[in-house]
């Protein structure tokens, strides 16, 4: 707080001048009273002293005239003269006797006289007849009473003067200075110094009154800070409440759900932007108009009205979540499928103040929802229902024919010649095949039966109300069209059988498990029969596909361990960013076996008698001692090269097989980040429980992981948060027929961008044509691999080829 100069000069000194002022003139006044009260019959106390003068100077006279014996005038003139210089008074006498006048003194005009007669004795002694008088002269009354009124006033007045020096020194020294000191610094503090203090160390009132004042202003101090502080504190508040409410106006404005709040009364307060769009109409219209009024709800299956949220938050005061189906009707008349949730908005009291009520369109989700729903329940490639739909249909029959005691039949086809349309031509010949039998077959069963493609070239049958001899004949009119069918392809044409097994669904059936074991047996025993016929399950047939299993297989397995007919072929994985397009930074080694003949036999023909007998471990093992010793001889190739080793879940979830990993890593000399080691997403998924620790060991070590096939199960998305891998490959499947299918393209795009946010990279499989290629890119999918890029090659020309040839060409996204 600060005053001005003007009013600074008019109060500095005004009061103690004011407490000096008041003093000096009482102190004059009382001094009048005084003088006046002095003053007040001093004339008659003068002539009073006069008349005692003169009696004493007469008496005096009496006494000195008798001493001297004088009786004449002069003798009495003499002697009075004499007495003139002691009286003090007198100043002159006059002595009138025996008719002479004698003057002794001066007199001068105004004096006051005092006759007075002096009995003088003659010569007998007696006194004379006749007195000498003596006239005696004093100062006037009036003359003396001014000069001692003058005396006076110049005594009290040097009086009054010195007391007033004395007063001034006094009220300067314990009032006007200590006073003026506490003004200074009133004037100090008043002018912004905060650390002026008054003097509190005298011992009188301005000391407590100095105490008393700093103590005042130290805690008006703190008031004033804490008055500051407070208020920046609300001044940063309202700062940090602008921005929240920025931010909240912001997010409001850019999420894609609609929000409406409303007063305690249902109008509106406030819409975002989304909600005017799903409204058809904008906030301005509708602002402080009823909700419930303006907004209409039905029914998306009976197309009844349906009660507002927002209205029924109101009434219970309590949250509203609609989980049914219900469409708003817009403002243009249009539908749209929504759903909503209302909360009430409360202040501090908990007192409510209005409704907040959140909704979305559902369209699109609906829309996914049927067509994953669709793609949940059929094949891709055919349209047909798929292996998971067929075993429900199943299930449905098995219960009919266990409690109903009706009959049904199951067919199983596997196409015979499948793989040489493969091998020639690729698989998009392979496909198309695929889906002209789909077609074919669809055409041969009944109405009330139902087709499903199985997996890659196997198709199952549910034949209704149908006994074993009729699925016999229906089975056998299948097995003959696909017999008669020709298959054309550029300019080749192609023959196809088709081996069926048969199993009747009876109330003696017990389970879908045991069924679909019967009808593979059944179909089993049918290509072991000579193919290209159908074959009716009897028991017997078990024991030929245990015997074929144990036979074949396992034998075939052993054999090629023993005559070293397993081997690996490597397959580059190209990137896709525009950085490095082309470049082959990655390379999957892939593991093949030869027959006694010398031919190539894929892994999907022998893994899965490998993983029933238990030789998943003993494979595993092969091939990572093996692509170890490769790798420990990379050093030709660039630094940064990944290998991606295939090893199965199984084998991959036992801290055995863990640790013999590390060992060989170690024992090689391999650079742990140049090892990725790749597991199926079903066999991950088999052996979740325990793959995680095995997982994180590998990663602790360096190692990478990958994913293989994702998406090939619905679940991929629910457990990939959980799993911390560094590479996903998208399903072949998918990435195949995504130019076909929009639904696989919609998830390999999916697949790709969840990948992405959590941090993991994507691998697309199976890619056969330029077109998937470019779209591949235009997705942002990081690397590609597939007949398009580069076939499988023996690993050993990996290492003797010089790695200096330019990139792969890729095609322009």
């Amino acid at each position: 707080m600060t005053v001005d100069n003007e009013t600074d000069e008019r109060v500095i000194g005004a009061l103690p001048a004011r407490v000096a002022g008041i003093v000096f003139w009482g102190l004059v006044v009382i001094g009048m009273l005084v003088v006046a009260v002095m003053l007040n019959g001093r004339e008659n106390q003068i002539i009073q002293r006069h008349q005692a003068v003169v009696d004493r100077f007469v008496s005096d006279l009496y006494h000195e005239l008798a001493w001297e014996n004088a009786s004449d005038a002069e003798a009495i003139a003499a002697v009075g003269e004499r007495l003139l210089g002691s009286s003090g008074l007198i100043e002159s006498l006059v002595v009138e006797a025996h008719g002479q006048l004698i003057r002794k003194g001066e007199s001068a005009p105004g004096m006051v006289s005092y006759i007075r007669p002096v009995w003088l004795a003659s010569d007998n002694g007696f006194p004379l007849q006749i007195p000498a008088k003596v006239t005696l002269y004093l100062p006037s009354v009036d003359q003396q009473v001014v000069k001692e009124r003058k005396q006076l006033l110049l005594g009290m007045g040097g009086l009054f003067l010195l007391f007033g020096l004395i007063l001034q020194k006094v009220l300067d020294r314990f009032l006007t200075r200590p006073f003026t000191q506490m003004v200074d610094a009133a004037c100090a503090f008043s002018s912004g110094n905060e650390r002026v203090r008054f003097d509190e160390q005298r011992r009188d009132e301005f000391g407590y009154l100095g105490g008393f004042i700093n103590r005042a202003l130290d805690y008006a101090l703190q008031q004033q800070q804490a008055l500051q502080q407070a208020l920046a504190r609300t001044r940063q508040s309202e700062r940090e409440l602008s921005q929240e409410k920025q931010k909240a106006v912001v997010t409001l404005h850019s999420i894609g759900e609609a929000v409406i709040t409303t007063d305690r009364q249902g109008r509106i307060a406030y819409m975002n932007p989304v909600a005017e769009d799903l409204l058809g109409v904008m906030f301005t219209e509708l602002k402080d108009a009823p909700l419930g009024k303006v907004m209409r709800l039905i029914d998306e299956n009976s197309g009844k009205p349906l009660p507002n949220p927002v209205d029924q938050c109101l009434q219970t005061e309590t949250k509203i979540v609609e989980s049914g189906h219900k469409l708003l009707v817009r403002h243009d008349g249009l539908q749209v499928a929504i759903t909503d949730t209302a909360a009430p908005i409360r202040d501090e009291h908990g007192e409510l103040e209005g409704v907040v009520m959140v909704f979305h369109d559902v369209d699109k989700a609906r829309k996914l929802a049927r067509q994953l729903s669709h793609q949940a329940r059929h094949d891709p490639l055919t349209g047909l229902l798929n292996r998971r739909e067929f075993e429900a249909q199943l299930s449905q029959r098995l219960d009919n024919a266990q409690t109903d005691s009706r009959q049904h039949a199951v067919c199983y086809i596997d196409l015979d010649q499948f793989k040489v349309v493969n091998d020639v031509c690729g698989h998009t010949a392979g496909d198309e095949l695929l889906r002209q039998l789909a077609e074919l077959l669809q055409a041969q069963v009944r109405e009330a039966d139902v087709l499903a493609r199985l997996g890659g070239d196997e198709f199952g049958v549910l034949l209704t109300h149908c006994n074993a001899e009729q699925a016999v004949r229906i089975a056998e009119n299948i097995r003959t069209t696909v017999r008669n069918f020709r298959f054309l392809y550029q300019d080749r044409s192609f023959e196809v059988g088709a081996s069926i097994g048969v199993v009747a669904i009876t109330r003696e059936s017990r389970s879908i498990s045991e069924l679909m074991s019967a009808v593979d047996i059944a179909c089993y025993a049918a290509k072991d029969g000579g193919r290209n016929r159908v074959h009716l399950f009897k028991p017997t047939d078990q024991e030929i596909a245990e015997r074929r299993g144990e036979m074949d297989w396992v034998s075939e397995i052993r054999d090629a361990f023993e005559q070293q007919r397993f081997y690996l072929l490597c397959q580059p994985i190209v990137s896709l960013s525009e950085a490095d397009r082309g470049i082959p930074g990655h390379y999957e080694l892939l593991l093949r076996m030869r027959d006694s003949m010398g031919r190539e036999i894929l892994p999907m023909a022998f893994l899965p008698a490998a993983e029933r007998y238990d030789l998943m471990a003993e494979i595993d093992n092969w091939v990572v001692r093996s692509a170890m010793g490769y790798i420990a001889r990379s050093d030709t190739l660039p630094g940064n090269c990944i290998f991606l080793v295939n090893v199965s879940g199984k084998s991959l979830a036992a801290p055995e097989f863990v640790d013999f990993l590390e060992t060989q890593v170690r024992d090689n000399g391999v650079p742990e980040q140049r090892i990725c080691f790749e597991v199926s997403e079903a066999s991950a998924i088999s052996n979740l429980r325990t793959l995680g620790d095995s997982i994180k060991r590998l990663r602790q070590l360096g190692c990478r992981i990958a994913l293989d096939d994702f998406g090939s199960s619905l679940s991929s998305f629910g457990y990939l948060k959980n799993m911390q891998i560094d590479y996903i490959k998208i399903d072949g499947g998918l990435v195949r027929d995504m130019q076909s299918d929009r639904i696989d393209a919609a998830l390999v795009e999916a697949i790709n961008e969840i990948a992405h946010v959590v941090g993991v990279q994507t691998i697309a499989e199976f890619v056969e044509t330029e077109e998937i290629l470019h779209a591949l890119c235009r997705l942002g999918v990081d690397y590609a691999q597939g007949h398009c890029i580069a076939l499988p090659r023996p690993i050993e020309e990996l290492f003797q080829a010089n790695h200096s040839r330019p990139p792969l060409k890729l095609v322009s996204s």
